[in-house]
């Protein structure tokens, strides 16, 4: 049977990678960002590329009609969802006393709320229909001590974690997905061009392994997810190393 996908974040970074993977499977996509040129270039891709049928949903998710609108689709009981990605987010810098206050505002929304109120939406028609699969796009930087950016990710982790075991059993799975460096358009949009960031070369990923891994993951029922032995490790280490050296571990790139 032909599944529905939902991927927040689609015109870029990794949304536009699970959209890719997605469409190769036969998935129905739900393409959700703000840029209506960039989603649509995109569907035209996947829909020369085969998918099924992909449908754009244009909606700035750092406000509330643009959620309305996609907790209305995400609602619609003709045509159910599936699969929610939650990849919709963006970085700052790790200097929070520096940034702006109504961006950080806006970096909580749109990396706590935003995907809370999609999953709440969501949840009712897949406990209901007994199946379903959400994925919390998060972090390696949920265990480590990294401004603000660290923080909104651990709060996807731990609810994933709880969802998890809360709905498992009724036929719906939550994974929170936690890649490390990722190579995407995500810190060019820093303005951090490539090869520019400060991390090394070993600690980078590819995009296509990062979902794939998740998937694969999420269809195992895991609730976290940590791609690549490499990051496995790292995940550990962290979670059993003094808080102090993870935090000037953490502060390297940016």
């Amino acid at each position: 049977m032909t599944r529905t996908s939902l991927i927040t974040g689609a015109s870029s970074g990794l949304g536009a990678e699970y959209a890719r993977r997605l469409a190769r499977r036969g998935d129905r996509l739900v393409l959700v960002a703000r840029d209506r040129e960039r989603l649509a270039d995109l569907a035209a891709q996947l829909e020369r590329a085969g998918a099924p049928e992909v449908e754009v949903l244009a909606a700035d998710l750092a406000a509330a009609n643009g959620v309305g609108s996609v907790c209305a689709r995400l609602t619609a009981p003709a045509r159910p969802v599936d699969l929610l990605v939650n990849s919709a987010g963006f970085g700052l810098p790790l200097d929070f006393e520096r940034n702006d206050i109504e961006d950080e505002a806006r970096h909580l929304r749109l990396h706590v709320e935003v995907p809370m109120r999609l999953m709440h939406a969501a949840l009712p028609g897949m406990l209901e229909r007994r199946s379903g699969m959400i994925l919390n796009i998060a972090s390696a930087s949920a265990v480590m001590p990294r401004s603000t950016y660290g923080a909104v990710k651990s709060w996807q982790v731990q609810f994933s974690r709880w969802a998890s075991g809360a709905y498992r059993g009724r036929g719906v799975t939550v994974t929170a997905v936690c890649p490390g460096y990722t190579h995407t358009d995500f810190h060019a949009r820093l303005g951090l061009p490539r090869g520019e960031e400060g991390i090394s070369d070993w600690l980078w990923l590819e995009a296509p392994r990062v979902v794939e891994e998740s998937l694969r993951d999420a269809e195992r029922g895991k609730a976290v997810s940590v791609p690549s032995k490499r990051y496995k490790a790292i995940w550990t280490v962290s979670q059993l190393a003094p808080s102090g050296v993870m935090a000037r571990l953490a502060a390297r790139g940016r």
